[in-house]
C-alpha cells in the first residue's frame, strides 16, 4: 500500500500552525499562559464536572451492554478474519499508547498521594483507614472508567476501518448525524490532532523529568535542563528509528519488552515485598472498587465546596478524554480481527486489571513500609512526587538494578507512546491513511519533541497540560455523538446482515 501523505491536507497546516502558536506563547509568557489555561481548566471542570461523570459512566454501560447483546460477536474486520496479534503482544500494544508510562509514574504516587490529603476531608491522614480508602480510589481511577473512553473511540474507528473500509477519523465516525460538513470534520480532525500533540509533549516531557530524577537517585546525575536536553534528544533518535520500521517491528518488539519487563517488576515486587498484604490488598481493594463503584463514578461535592473530586477523578476523565484520539485510534489500528466481545473484555477488563495488580504490588509496598515500618515514602511523594516508585526501592532488595530497570522501562514506554504517536498523527493528518508517510511522521516526532524541550525551559509543562485538557469539553459531546452515531450505524448494518442471510 503506497504511503499517504499529508502535506495536501488542511488538517495538517491548520493543527500544526496552531500547536507552533500555543508552543511560541507557552515560550514567551509562560505565566500568563498558565493563568489562562488554569482559569479555562477551572471553568470547564467546576462547570461541567457532572458532565464528565454522567458522561463516563454512559460509556462504561454502552459498552458492556454491547458486548453481551447480538452485537457482541461481530468481527471488526471480515467476518472470517483471525486477529492480527496475540493475545501477549496486543495487550502489550495496549499498554505503549501512552497509559504504561502513566502507571509505572503514577502506580506509587497516586496510592500514597491519597494516603497523605485523603479523599474525605473527616478522613484522618496517615491511617489504616485512609490507606484502604488510598488504594480503593486508586484502583478506581486506573479501572474501568478511564479504559472506557479509549474503548468507544477505538472499537468505533475500528469498526469503520476494518469493517466498513472507510477512514477511521473522529468525523467520520459522527457523519451518521452531522453529515458530510468539511468545516465541521476539519475542525473535529484538527481539534483532535492539537489535543494529541499537546497531550504526548507534555507526557514527554514528564517522563524526561522522571527519568532525570532516577539517574540522580541512583548515579547521582545533576537534575538540570541540559541533562534533560540529551535525554530528549536519545529519546527522539530512538523512536524515530523505531517509526521508520513500522508497527509490526518497532512500536511491537519494545511493547512485548515493556510488559515483558513490567511483569518482571511486577513479581520480584510481589515476592520480595509484603507478598501476604499485597494480596490482601488486591482483594480488599477490588472489594472497595466494587462496592464504592457507582459512588465514586457519580461523586460530586456541592454541598461541602470540596475540591479534591475535582482535582483528581473529574481531572482523570478530562484527561482521558482529550488523549482519547490518539490512544483510541492507536486501540483501534491493533484491533484488526477481534470480535466486538473480545475487545471489550480486552481493553475494558484485561488492560485494567494490570493496572490494579500493579498497584496493589507497588504502592501496596509502600504504604506497607509507612504504616508498619514507620517510612516516610508519602512525605517524600509529597516534596517530588517524580521519585514516588525510586523512594519505594530504598526499602527493597537490589535497589540499585531495580531502578536502572525501571529507568529502562520508563525510556522505551515514553519511546512507545511517541512512536505510537506519531503513526496516528500522521494517519489522523493523511485523511485516515493506514500506512502515512515515513516523512509525516519525522515531522510529527521532530515537533513533539522541540514542544517538550522548548516547554522545559520555559516551565511551562503544568500551564500546556492544563490547556490540553481543555478540549476535553467537546471532546465529550464528540464522544457522546460517536455512541449514538456508531448505534445507528451498527444496527443498520445488521439489519442488511440479516436481510442477506435471510435472502440467500
Amino acid at each position: 500500500m503506497k504511503p499517504n501523505n499529508s502535506f495536501n491536507n488542511p488538517v495538517f497546516y491548520v493543527s500544526a500552525c496552531f500547536v507552533l502558536l500555543l508552543v511560541v506563547i507557552g515560550a514567551i509568557m509562560p505565566v500568563k499562559f498558565g493563568k489562562v489555561a488554569e482559569k479555562l481548566f477551572n471553568f470547564t471542570t467546576i462547570n461541567f464536572g457532572w458532565f464528565y461523570l454522567l458522561s463516563i459512566f454512559i460509556f462504561i454501560i454502552f459498552l458492556i451492554v454491547l458486548s453481551l447483546s447480538k452485537y457482541g460477536k461481530i468481527k471488526l474486520g471480515a467476518a472470517d478474519s483471525k486477529p492480527e496479534y496475540s493475545f501477549f503482544t496486543w495487550i502489550s500494544m495496549l499498554f505503549s499508547a501512552g497509559f504504561g508510562a502513566g502507571l509505572v509514574f503514577w502506580g506509587v504516587a497516586e496510592p500514597m498521594s491519597h494516603f497523605l490529603k485523603t479523599p474525605f476531608p473527616e478522613l484522618e491522614a496517615m491511617t489504616e483507614e485512609s490507606a484502604r480508602i488510598a488504594m480503593g480510589y486508586a484502583f478506581f481511577h486506573w479501572g474501568i472508567s478511564q479504559w472506557s473512553v479509549f474503548a468507544v473511540v477505538g472499537l468505533v474507528i475500528a469498526y469503520l476501518q476494518f469493517k466498513k473500509k472507510r477512514r477511521g477519523l473522529i468525523s467520520t465516525s459522527i457523519q451518521p448525524i452531522i453529515g458530510r460538513n468539511k468545516v465541521i470534520a476539519g475542525t473535529v480532525d484538527s481539534l483532535a490532532v492539537v489535543a494529541t500533540v499537546m497531550g504526548v509533549a507534555t507526557s514527554l516531557g514528564l517522563g524526561i523529568l522522571q527519568m532525570n530524577g532516577g539517574l540522580k537517585s541512583v548515579f547521582d546525575v545533576p537534575s538540570s535542563i541540559w541533562v534533560q536536553m540529551i535525554i530528549a534528544g536519545v529519546m527522539l533518535m530512538t523512536y524515530l528509528i523505531s517509526s521508520s520500521t513500522g508497527l509490526d517491528r518497532g512500536i511491537k518488539w519494545l511493547s512485548n519488552i515493556n510488559l515483558g519487563l513490567c511483569l518482571l517488576l511486577l513479581v520480584f515486587v510481589f515476592l520480595a515485598g509484603p507478598t501476604v498484604f499485597i494480596l490482601n490488598t488486591f482483594v480488599l481493594g477490588l472489594g472497595d472498587y466494587f462496592s464504592n463503584f457507582i459512588q465514586y463514578s457519580l461523586r460530586l461535592t456541592p454541598y461541602t465546596g470540596d475540591t479534591w473530586v475535582r482535582e483528581w477523578t473529574i481531572f482523570y476523565w478530562a484527561w482521558s478524554t482529550a488523549w482519547s484520539p490518539f490512544v483510541g485510534a492507536f486501540v483501534a489500528r491493533v484491533s484488526r480481527g477481534r470480535s466486538i466481545r473480545q475487545y471489550v473484555i480486552g481493553v475494558l477488563v484485561v488492560s485494567p486489571a494490570i493496572a490494579c495488580v500493579w498497584i496493589a504490588a507497588f504502592g501496596g509496598t509502600a504504604i506497607f513500609n509507612d504504616l508498619m515500618n514507620g517510612t516516610s515514602i508519602a512525605e517524600a511523594v509529597h516534596a517530588d512526587i517524580a521519585v514516588a516508585l525510586f523512594e519505594t526501592y530504598q526499602h527493597l532488595p537490589m535497589t540499585t538494578i531495580l531502578s536502572i530497570l525501571s529507568i529502562f522501562l520508563i525510556f522505551t514506554f515514553i519511546v512507545t507512546s511517541a512512536d505510537s504517536a506519531t503513526y496516528i498523527l500522521g494517519s489522523m493528518t493523511s485523511r485516515g491513511s493506514l500506512n502515512p508517510a515515513l516523512i509525516t511522521k519525522i515531522v510529527w516526532g521532530l515537533l513533539i519533541t522541540a514542544i517538550a524541550v522548548v516547554l522545559l525551559l520555559a516551565g511551562g509543562l503544568e500551564a500546556l497540560q492544563t490547556a490540553s485538557l481543555i478540549s476535553a469539553l467537546p471532546f465529550t459531546v464528540i464522544l457522546l455523538i460517536m455512541v449514538v452515531s456508531f448505534t445507528k450505524m451498527i444496527n443498520q448494518d445488521y439489519k442488511k446482515a440479516k436481510q442477506r442471510e435471510d435472502g440467500d
